[in-house]
């Protein structure tokens, strides 16, 4: 199976929520999208359930980027750069045995440290949604173990938006993000070049 890198949907909503997560993957559905292999995603709880409620069989892969950050914010600010190293080389180890080996070596490292209690529950507690992309082929991982390629679309729209700054209503922020969201579709790769091989 290959991947080709595309835009497949837009939806304006108030909220992140479950609802409207749902709503828009309904859309998606009823134009033909069947359960992904896999879908990448931070670990929102309304997203996230609706992903389980929408995609039944699919596996969750939670952003690695999301997942290290938010367990760096619960380390102390000062004096933490090697935790903070040994904590990314977790999700750089070329597989999920040398990634489950520096899990154990951060948590035996840092266990009496009160001071990172918080991290070592993160990191336990969410390690096994954010090494799902260890199960797929190596040359896909750096694509899927991530939502980097989304976040930068998300920036270009937030860049556009700010000019704006209040829509007066939700067809001028459809028209606006949709705009934006065409102008960079035209930059991606039209199927000359794979995006991802399965």
């Amino acid at each position: 199976m290959t991947q080709i890198n595309e835009i497949i949907g837009l939806k304006i909503s108030q909220a992140e929520s479950k609802k409207n997560w749902s709503d828009f993957f309904d859309y998606l559905i009823s134009r033909g999208l069947k359960s992904p292999r896999i879908v990448i995603s931070d670990a929102h709880q309304g997203l996230r359930a609706a992903i389980e409620e929408k995609f039944v069989g699919s596996t969750w892969q939670r952003c690695t980027v999301h997942f290290i950050k938010n367990i760096i914010d619960a380390m102390p600010k000062k004096d933490s750069e090697d935790a903070r190293n040994l904590a990314k080389s977790i999700f750089r180890s070329p597989n999920s045995k040398i990634a489950r080996e520096l899990k154990e070596e951060f948590i035996k490292t840092y266990e009496d440290n009160g001071k990172y209690q918080k991290a070592i529950e993160r990191l336990d507690d969410g390690f096994e949604d954010a090494i799902q992309f260890f199960a797929e082929p190596e040359n896909a991982h750096k694509h899927i173990k991530t939502t980097n390629v989304l976040e930068r679309i998300n920036s270009e729209i937030r860049r556009r938006e700010r000019v704006i700054r209040i829509f007066p209503n939700q067809q001028s922020a459809f028209r606006l993000i949709g705009s934006v969201l065409m102008d960079y579709e035209e930059t991606l790769d039209q199927g000359i070049r794979k995006y991802i091989h399965f």
